[in-house]
């Protein structure tokens, strides 16, 4: 079977490196960076299937609304409507869980509505009912809404908790009971995999097969680095964290759950790896083999 040729944005990135790794062997891989290579150069002749990566990421601060708009939104149509020019089949779409918002008791499926908060989330659902506007028969728009994606080279607030757990022997998360849902970067790209190799369009979520409390978290974190943690239980300290650092607050203490029955039965798929499988990768990085 003739393998297709893949253009994969943010290659750069721990996602796209890991992919590209993944997957060297089953596509043709070319990449495009909008920083770096001329977009009116691109050239996608023969290019079967578009992967787009790249994005400006959630930040605590929000950021400006107009780089999101430019980046997540512009950058996403221009790079689709030129795929669809060039006769591209699909288009895969890098999206998020933040389209459905925030934390929450509710648990987000496929079909949940979507209230995004932030500029974040906003920009992202955007570009997502653009791109649904170019989709046909013959130009088919596959998106990916993804939680906390976590892997060897994550950064940001996956980051932030290993170093203290690194520092730290000591942390005031005992007890947390709330749900958060995550995924591994093997089971991501395992995921999206699938959709190009059964060509679905449509909305697709990403998950682990278990949603883990932060407590648990931080135990496979410490048991992965091969380290003690004594978890304990300050009185008013989630209180004062609220009070003072709310968005710290809600990572740490919200829900956020996602139900991917509906993707993975539709595509026929189990994931690859568990979470325990996975933080342990996170920590040591995986010996990459082809599936």
């Amino acid at each position: 079977m003739k393998k297709k040729k893949v253009l994969l944005t943010g290659a750069s990135g721990f996602i796209g490196r890991y992919f590209i790794k993944k997957h060297r062997q089953t596509y043709h891989i070319k990449t495009f960076s909008f920083l770096k290579d001329n977009f009116s150069e691109l050239d996608l002749k023969d290019v079967d299937v578009v992967i787009h990566l790249s994005a400006l990421v959630h930040q605590m601060r929000c950021g400006d609304i107009r780089d999101y708009e430019k980046i997540n939104v512009k950058q996403t149509l221009d790079l689709a409507r030129k795929a669809k020019e060039s006769d591209v089949k699909q288009f895969v779409f890098m999206s998020s869980v933040k389209v459905y918002g925030e934390e929450s008791d509710e648990v987000y499926t496929e079909k949940s509505i979507c209230k995004p908060e932030d500029y974040y989330g906003k920009s992202k659902l955007k570009a997502e009912l653009e791109l649904k506007k170019i989709e046909d028969i013959d130009f088919k728009v596959s998106i990916v809404r993804a939680p906390i994606v976590y892997g060897y080279g994550v950064k940001a607030n996956m980051r932030s908790l290993v170093t203290l757990v690194k520092r730290f022997p000591i942390l005031p998360f005992a007890d947390i009971n709330n749900r958060r849902s995550m995924v591994y970067v093997g089971n991501l790209s395992h995921l999206i995999d699938e959709i190009v190799k059964q060509e679905k369009n449509g909305i697709f979520l990403a998950s682990d097969d278990e949603a883990i409390s932060t407590t648990r978290l931080i135990e496979l974190i410490a048991q992965s680095l091969g380290q003690k943690v004594n978890l304990v239980k300050i009185p008013m300290f989630s209180f004062l964290l609220k009070t003072l650092k709310r968005d710290y607050y809600k990572r740490l203490y919200g829900n956020l759950v996602v139900d991917n029955k509906e993707t993975m039965k539709r595509l026929g798929l189990k994931n690859p790896y568990t979470t325990q499988e996975g933080i342990k990768f996170m920590i040591d990085g995986e010996k990459l083999k082809s599936f």
